[in-house]
């Protein structure tokens, strides 16, 4: 993968971490409770299930190119107006309000980590969205094994460390998601309708 293509990919894994999602309120709830070292356990669960998720997603991406690059480009346009209505729907989302259960029962070092593994794996829109997310990078000419690991490896890493940052200043950012979550939905939605548009455009 070109440093260049990297870099873009990098600057887009970061935004899409940034947006708000199961695992991310999930680390944000567990960070306010449990303090963000356990948290630690949320946030590798959720790590192994977007691996899943990526490999299942990057299998059938392989598959399909088998057939033709030029399967690439379908893929490419079709993926770019999927995160383009993605960007629209998050742009329209009302803001968050995350409420604190202090009756429920606290959970073990195990259940944290479970927790974190099937909130990861029981959103079906993660799929799609990798689907629509990867082929906007990936070069034929190039081995595809190689690019996907480095994608996985990229993004992986970028989520672990935003769930931590949450984790870490819980307490401080869900009084500020309650105020300017709206604003947030919408610098979040217009960057993913950004990238929507402007990638398939891009050689």
């Amino acid at each position: 993968m070109a440093l260049d293509t990297w870099i873009l990919y990098l600057l887009a894994s970061i935004g899409l971490s940034l947006t708000p999602g199961p695992n991310s309120l999930l680390a944000l709830t567990h960070g306010a409770v449990y303090g963000a070292r356990r948290t630690l356990l949320t946030i590798s669960g959720g790590a192994l299930g977007f691996c899943a998720l990526i490999a299942l997603a990057m299998f059938g991406l392989g598959a399909l190119l088998q057939t033709g690059a030029s399967v690439l480009t379908v893929l490419k346009w079709v993926g770019g107006g999927y995160l383009l209505w993605l960007g629209i729907q998050l742009w329209r989302s009302p803001a968050l309000h995350l409420e604190l259960s202090e009756g429920a029962a606290r959970l073990s070092n195990a259940g944290m980590f479970r927790q974190g593994l099937l909130s990861a794996l029981a959103n079906p829109k993660v799929v799609l969205f990798y689907a629509a997310f990867l082929p906007q990078f990936i070069d034929p000419k190039l081995g595809l094994l190689r690019q996907f690991a480095i994608m996985a490896l990229t993004f992986v890493c970028v989520e672990c460390a935003v769930e931590f940052a949450l984790a870490t200043a819980a307490g401080r950012i869900r009084p500020w998601l309650a105020r300017g979550g709206k604003a947030f939905n919408r610098c979040c939605g217009s960057l993913f309708a950004l990238i929507g548009v402007a990638l398939p455009l891009s050689r």
